[in-house]
């Protein structure tokens, strides 16, 4: 038989990092609205620095008083996550006011809802504009202005599961999927590359589609354990632990949160 072996002569070490974000500079691209808007009041709640970003100007300065409000510091910065110039400012003027970026969270979103054959070659381009390339286009950019941090992205359900009518927007965050992996691997370790895959929460794209006495959300409702859809601050805890130094040692992950979703198999 063998022996087990002796493990005793090992340093044990029992500290850890606390999950927190507290004392960060992050910048949430795509945050005046939904998840991403979540995300960045929770980071700020948390502790953070936070520069919470979109096109709209007036949305901007919106989220800017509510993160304010949290007791953090922050910018007010439009940006067009499909325009390199616009992207490349933001980091800028992050790094001259903050001295740095610690986390970046890419959450801009876009969809076209057409089916594979209906759906336009200019629809197309668009949501890989918003959700693939200017995922990539924002983690060159931040990544050029990072000693050491976290990039973070919102993944998704589509590219696991199939949902009609949602050809682009699956195609293109089935490729996010493939460059979180890659970038995790190229950034490391000084910088960490993960996403969180949020299940069907509700916000303004979800509304009138994923509503009660829709034929989707009876399907969200057999496969959730809650029988609902989640909340947009339901996502923010595993975003704060992938910003956090806590999770010093993942990298390359996507982290599900969809109420098991995805788990599900068959009907009690």
């Amino acid at each position: 038989m063998r022996r087990p072996a002796d493990c005793s002569a090992m340093p044990l070490d029992y500290e850890h990092e606390p999950v927190t974000v507290d004392g960060k500079t992050a910048v949430v691209i795509g945050a005046t609205s939904g998840i991403g808007r979540a995300i960045a009041l929770g980071f700020a709640a948390e502790g953070a620095d936070v520069v919470a970003t979109s096109r709209s100007k007036e949305r901007v300065g919106r989220t800017a008083e509510e993160v304010r409000g949290r007791g953090a510091e922050t910018l007010e910065v439009t940006c067009d996550a499909t325009d390199r110039a616009d992207v490349e400012a933001l980091r800028d003027a992050t790094v001259e006011a903050f001295g740095g970026v610690d986390v970046l969270v890419y959450s801009p979103s876009y969809i076209a809802r057409r089916s594979v054959v209906d759906l336009e070659e200019d629809e197309w381009d668009r949501v890989f504009d918003v959700q693939l390339k200017g995922a990539w286009r924002a983690t060159q950019v931040f990544a050029d202005a990072m000693d050491e941090g976290s990039i973070l992205h919102v993944a998704s359900l589509s590219s696991q599961v199939a949902i009609p009518d949602l050809t682009a927007y699956s195609a293109a965050k089935g490729g996010l999927d493939a460059l979180v992996r890659t970038a995790a691997e190229e950034l490391g370790p000084e910088i960490r590359v993960n996403a969180v895959r949020p299940g069907f929460v509700r916000s303004e794209q979800t509304q009138g589609t994923y509503t009660e006495g829709e034929p989707r959300f009876e399907t969200i409702r057999e496969r959730t354990t809650g029988e609902r859809l989640g909340d947009p601050h339901e996502i923010v805890g595993a975003m704060v632990y992938l910003a956090s130094d806590a999770a010093s040692y993942t990298t390359g992950e996507i982290v599900t949160v969809d109420d098991g979703f995805t788990a599900a198999t068959f009907d009690e």
